[in-house]
């Protein structure tokens, strides 16, 4: 038995290696199947799919996409076709105590990951260029991060803190966590998410450049701007900031949910 353990870890720890446009798979045990267990997983370039599923298995595929060769690195090259490209990577997963790690050696390379997961099974996911992130039919802990890219949830349970910078938050619940804040946040783009309608919450919104749409009755407290002053003697300016948040109830109130933008509109949707 200790022997058959070891070499289940040591086949776990191989990487795989794949060429351009081929798309490679690995196969991941967990500890134990009965148990959650949790996912994490970072690229530098390239998208991530999560999809939950029966299965009690977690199930990586990856595939390289070849990036188009830039009109700088063109002009440089005197116009010539580039023959060769570095676009081989080493995608490894590792798992330990129902704690799947999941990563690519390659981070110059565009990469785009599709995941099967346990239906319930905390996720902290993340990626910076080039790339969406894409998540269903999970539910768990569930912790997003993009910079340059959407993320799009659909048939999620649990609790979320999502957060990017250059595109749009959308998520739609099917049941929520009961007790536990969540956040989502993003700068220039929209906060959209779908909440059942026994949601129990009190909300924290901002909006710098947008509007804020709901379908709850949300009991909107009247609290004043908080106004933050900065000075500086000897520059000689003053600097006043005022931090202007919409604060509410969701049916008698309950755990914090913050949603914030500067660019865009958010909107609290209630399951239909």
């Amino acid at each position: 038995m200790k022997i058959s353990k070891l070499i289940l870890a040591l086949i776990l720890m191989v990487p795989l290696f794949a060429l351009s446009q081929e798309k490679e798979q690995l196969n991941v045990p967990l500890t134990d199947p009965t148990k959650e267990g949790k996912l994490n997983v970072g690229l530098i370039n390239g998208s991530i799919k999560i999809i939950g599923y029966a299965g009690k298995e977690v199930v990586v595929e990856g595939i390289s996409v070849e990036k188009k060769q830039s009109k700088n690195n063109r002009e440089a090259s005197g116009g010539m076709k580039r023959i060769t490209t570095n676009d081989g990577f080493e995608l490894t997963a590792k798992e330990k105590n129902n704690i799947v790690n999941v990563s690519v050696d390659n981070i110059n390379l565009l990469v785009n990951l599709t995941i099967k997961v346990p239906q319930r099974f905390s996720l902290k996911v993340s990626t910076i260029n080039h790339g969406d992130i894409n998540i269903e039919n999970v539910k768990g802990n569930l912790e997003i991060s993009n910079i340059n890219g959407f993320i799009r949830m659909k048939n999620i349970g649990g609790s979320v803190v999502a957060n990017t910078i250059n595109q749009d938050i959308v998520v739609n619940f099917t049941e929520v966590t009961p007790d536990t804040p969540m956040a989502f946040t993003t700068l220039n783009g929209k906060v959209d998410v779908t909440f059942p309608g026994n949601l129990k919450a009190d909300v924290k919104l901002k909006t710098d450049e947008g509007d804020i749409y709901s379908d709850f009755d949300i009991d909107i407290s009247k609290v004043p701007a908080k106004i933050n002053k900065t000075t500086d003697g000897e520059k000689g300016y003053y600097k006043i900031k005022k931090e202007d948040w919409t604060f509410g109830k969701i049916n008698g109130g309950g755990s914090e949910i913050m949603m914030k933008t500067m660019n865009g509109d958010i909107y609290i949707r209630k399951v239909k």
